[in-house]
């Protein structure tokens, strides 16, 4: 969590007062290096739900059922376990088993088999819903980011340059004839600069799902009332841009046990210092754990087809990510909702690009997202008083014994929630008047421009998002190059 909150690696952009949260006002961290947020997120390795590509589909967008998107998360896989029908070897993307276990870890995958909810060792294969270890994006106990996997294997071609350090500031458009991307004004340390397309091409946008249709705003592409009250000219009024926002809340419970957690050894120097002593000369321990080491997928309600709702663990407390860790022995567990209902957007302030867009999440505006968060909270309450776990807990520290009705679940919800780094699709994917791409990644209405990114997702997938927007990405490199479909 070092990477979070760091201007040096971290956007650092914080969300507009949220009347959901009771007006709290959300961080929400993006990855300000190569390889984006990759490079900063906690590792997760999860593809989803089949039923969420199968809804990609459904939504018209051919070519992204499960089935044809498969092929395409198999490729991008370096899979530690070895190729089977779901996983692949010898991608660029490292995905490796959790190393670091602990006693209250097994603990609470024996809790969730308590409740009926199975034990999974492959989140990511014929099922979903369990419980048992993330698997992470890393590799001998180091990231492997988007850059790691692809960027860093190709930095010796002739016909790549990588820019660091630049502010894209708007794109450029030849406007004789059909509006057509040509280029992107940049600056680097304050030094005004253009890249321009020369002999064809195409200007690919993988800014994110904040800084794309930032991006696409201030260039003219957008909403055309909120452009002309800025004072933007628009050059294509396309008013899904920055519309449907989506982001996974985490509703962070917070247990005092009695067993050692890593609250021990972060908050004693020695055992600290021998950590990291640890993790250089073998690349193991807690240095090489990912955000969080269980997972479980389940269902709120026996009559759903699929699970709603995924807890993260972690042997570790604290009163939000990043944050000095508790002086008790502490674990967490987060649970948040897999398909909330809720709609946001983003929406530039000024035609200034160093200015950060108003980031509206609008989270807990439905009544079925405010009832899955307290069920949600109700499942973590049942896990923790069955046999298997009851007998480590001391107390609950968040959100703490005076929280029982409904109503006061829902209050401690909105207080303590935080983002828990998912956005997507505000650049959507489809084709009703709101969608901002094609199935093809290309922008509705402009010629030479793709949105290849998280913003393109026509739903939120039903977990963590990195492992999604790369098969994305694969399936984006075939379409751009003209090759057939991966099968």
């Amino acid at each position: 969590f070092k990477t979070l909150h760091n201007p040096k690696t971290d956007w650092c952009f914080k969300a507009d007062p949220d009347p959901g949260l009771n007006g709290r006002s959300l961080d929400w961290p993006r990855g300000k290096v190569l390889g984006g947020s990759s490079a900063i997120n906690g590792l997760l390795y999860i593809r989803g739900q089949k039923e969420d590509y199968d809804t990609w589909r459904q939504m018209g967008n051919d070519g992204w059922s499960y089935d044809d998107l498969l092929p395409y998360f198999r490729r991008a896989e370096d899979q530690e376990r070895g190729a089977d029908a779901f996983h692949g070897e010898g991608g660029p993307l490292a995905v490796s088993d959790m190393r670091a276990q602990r006693d209250v870890c097994e603990a609470l995958i024996a809790a969730a088999e308590e409740l009926g909810i199975p034990r999974n060792d492959d989140f990511n294969g014929a099922l979903q819903e369990g419980a048992g270890y993330f698997q992470l994006t890393a590799r001998n106990g180091r990231r492997c980011s988007a850059a790691t996997a692809y960027l860093k294997p190709v930095r010796s071609r002739r016909n790549l340059e990588v820019v660091t350090g630049a502010l894209a500031e708007r794109l450029l458009f030849d406007e004789a004839g059909p509006i057509t991307a040509t280029g992107i004004a940049y600056s680097v340390g304050g030094e005004r600069r253009q890249a321009t397309l020369r002999g064809g091409g195409e200007i690919i946008l993988s800014a994110g799902a904040i800084g794309s249709p930032q991006l696409l705003q201030l260039s003219g592409i957008g909403p055309g009332a909120l452009l002309s009250d800025l004072g933007i000219a628009v050059r294509h009024e396309l008013p899904g841009v920055g519309e449907n926002l989506q982001d996974h809340l985490q509703v962070r419970s917070v247990y005092e046990v009695n067993v050692p957690t890593l609250n021990d050894e972060i908050n004693n120097p020695v055992r600290r210092a021998a950590i990291g002593l640890r993790y250089i000369l073998t690349r193991r321990g807690p240095m090489a754990m990912g955000a969080s080491q269980v997972c479980i997928f389940c269902k709120t309600r026996p009559e759903l087809a699929t699970p709603d709702i995924q807890f993260h663990f972690q042997p570790l407390s604290a009163d939000k990510p990043g944050l000095k860790m508790h002086p008790f022995s502490g674990i967490t567990m987060s649970v948040c909702q897999l398909r909330p209902e809720s709609r946001g957007r983003i929406a530039i302030r000024s035609p200034d690009p160093a200015a950060h867009p108003s980031i509206q999440p609008n989270y807990l505006s439905t009544a079925a997202d405010r009832q899955t968060v307290i069920d949600g909270l109700k499942v973590t309450r049942r896990l923790v008083a069955t046999r298997a776990l009851s007998g480590f807990v001391r107390r609950e520290h968040l959100p703490g014994p005076d929280a029982q009705t409904d109503e006061e679940l829902l209050q401690a919800a909105r207080n303590i929630s935080q983002t828990i780094y998912h956005p997507t699709s505000s650049c959507r994917m489809g084709r009703d008047p709101m969608a901002v791409v094609d199935n093809g990644f290309r922008v509705h209405g402009v010629g030479g421009l793709r949105v290849v990114d998280a913003s393109a997702m026509p739903a939120i997938t039903s977990g963590n998002t990195n492992a999604p927007t790369i098969m994305m990405a694969e399936k984006a490199s075939d379409l751009i190059l003209g090759r057939a479909p991966q099968g």
